[in-house]
């Protein structure tokens, strides 16, 4: 008999966490975590200081973790001796993100997954595995689709003066901020990538304007251009889409779908869901 699980869902700007077993539990959320950026020390102070008191009680029979950053063998062992010595677990298993994408969208069935998030990534499931996986650059050379990606075209549109009027206005009173603080954030403080996808949000609140509709559209054609053309299987399976990008702009993914003749499969905004279906199955 399986007992208390913990499954964890650690993007670039926040992480998750879901108890599965006997009874109900709510998501706990903490802050983002990458091995690239946080040392193993760090990750653990940051668990013990966010995570509730309870969690480090209870004892898990298994905890799964999926999470950016953690592809490289080095990075996901530093992570599992974090979990390790923070929380009681019969066995940890630590992958990647976009396995995780790949179980929560797919389950045990063929397709594509697309990740829009903070950042972008992509690949093709067999059922079991991930077959082919189109190369992440992160967010200065790619990302393509992405928060970050997106709301880099929003600065510099601000910045290039290529908005109207009206926007420019908008943008000042939405942000409080100028073309010298957004450089010194960008190029001197730390997680860049987090601090460019907060401008994406901006493209939520003007839905309709031509220049807004545009830069959405534009910025979700390179990804399908640049990453979801180079599988093959997009022609026989569902491309499936998960994260905030995916599930906000979900319209434009429906016509970028019919455009490059794929079949939209699911769109979440997370993937907890599905990953507790999966391992509760």
């Amino acid at each position: 008999m399986i007992g208390l699980q913990l499954i964890v869902d650690a993007g670039a700007t926040k992480t998750e966490w879901r108890i599965v077993g006997k009874g109900r539990y709510n998501s706990i959320f903490t802050i983002g975590i990458s091995p690239y950026h946080f040392t193993q020390k760090q990750i653990e102070e940051t668990w013990q200081r966010e995570l509730p008191k309870s969690i480090f009680k209870k004892e898990f029979s298994a905890i799964h973790y999926y999470g950016t950053g953690c592809y490289a063998t080095k990075n996901s062992n530093m992570v599992k001796k974090a979990l390790n010595n923070t929380l009681k677990a019969s066995k940890i298993n630590v992958t990647h993100d976009t396995m995780g994408a790949a179980l929560a969208l797919c389950g045990r069935e063929k397709g594509v997954v697309s990740i829009l998030g903070t950042g972008s990534n992509s690949c093709y499931f067999d059922g079991k595995k991930i077959v082919a996986n189109s190369p992440g650059l992160g967010y200065v050379l790619g990302d393509e689709g992405s928060g970050a990606y997106l709301g880099k075209k929003v600065i510099q549109h601000y910045l290039y003066k290529m908005f109207d009027k009206q926007l420019m206005k908008s943008f000042v009173d939405t942000f409080q901020t100028d073309g010298d603080q957004i450089l010194h954030h960008t190029y001197r403080e730390p997680l860049a990538n987090r601090y460019l996808a907060t401008f994406a949000k901006f493209l939520s609140l003007h839905r309709g304007h031509f220049i807004i509709e545009n830069i959405i559209e534009d910025g979700l054609r390179d990804f399908f251009n640049q990453h979801l053309l180079s599988y093959p299987q997009h022609k026989t399976y569902p491309v499936h889409f998960v994260g905030s990008i995916a599930y906000y702009f979900q319209d434009k993914i429906s016509d970028l779908c019919i455009d490059f003749g794929m079949t939209k499969g699911k769109v979440l905004k997370q993937p907890m869901d599905g990953l507790v279906a999966y391992h509760s199955s």
